[in-house]
């Protein structure tokens, strides 16, 4: 059997993994790997702001696309 987090588990993981700069980029890998019903897992601005403030801290495309 194969464990799958939930979508706010893996919305968490995404923002953590430093690839998804916005919560929008979030939710369009989200849908990309199967997930349904993301708006309504992702609803309210306390949870919008944390997972922002995660991409922010965590993202490193911009190192990446610079060549650091």
């Amino acid at each position: 059997m194969t464990f799958r987090p939930t979508t706010l588990e893996r919305a968490y993981q995404l923002a953590r993994e430093g690839r998804c700069r916005t919560v929008g980029d979030i939710k369009i890998q989200l849908k990309i790997e199967g997930y349904e019903r993301i708006r309504e897992s992702l609803y309210g601005g306390t949870l919008n702001a944390a997972l922002r403030d995660l991409c922010r801290e965590h993202y490193a495309g911009a190192e990446a696309d610079s060549g650091a």
